[in-house]
């Protein structure tokens, strides 16, 4: 119960600092009639409305997990972080596709499926984004784009 109410303490300091960063964001002269606060002030509205269903109704006996899934995680967390650090350098469908499969393959461990969970993911998403959304991400490397 204690661990609930701690872990609740944090993401909510973590989420009153998000949406402290996103009022800062400065709009540009190019930037769509909602502006680019809006996306991150939601999420960090619905961290801190989690955070504050964490405090006031905490789990009466959490479980923690043991052993391998710690390791899972942790492989989680390193890949997510790798992939931020390589979606500039190498385009958005290859890091995608590699981070996609990785993270597919720790809740279902057949390499197939979780391969082809990536490349779908990476493929699927980069469309809605770049097409359906109007983002402008680059496929591929630039290098490698010519």
């Amino acid at each position: 119960m204690a661990s609930d109410r701690i872990f609740g303490l944090v993401v909510l300091g973590v989420a009153l600092a998000y949406i402290a960063s996103a009022l800062q964001i400065q709009p540009s002269f190019l930037s769509d009639p909602v502006g680019p606060k809006v996306f991150p002030l939601v999420i960090g509205a619905v961290a801190a409305l989690a955070a504050l269903v964490v405090l006031l109704k905490p789990d009466e006996s959490p479980e923690w997990p043991h052993g391998r899934t710690w390791l899972h995680l942790g492989i989680a967390l390193a890949v997510l972080v790798g992939y931020a650090y390589a979606l500039k350098p190498l385009g958005f469908l290859l890091p995608t596709a590699v981070a996609a499969s990785v993270v597919s393959y720790q809740i279902s461990p057949r390499l197939q499926t979780a391969a082809l969970t990536g490349v779908g993911l990476s493929v699927g998403l980069f469309a809605i984004f770049k097409y359906a959304l109007g983002l402008g991400l680059i496929a591929l490397p630039r290098a490698m784009m010519g």
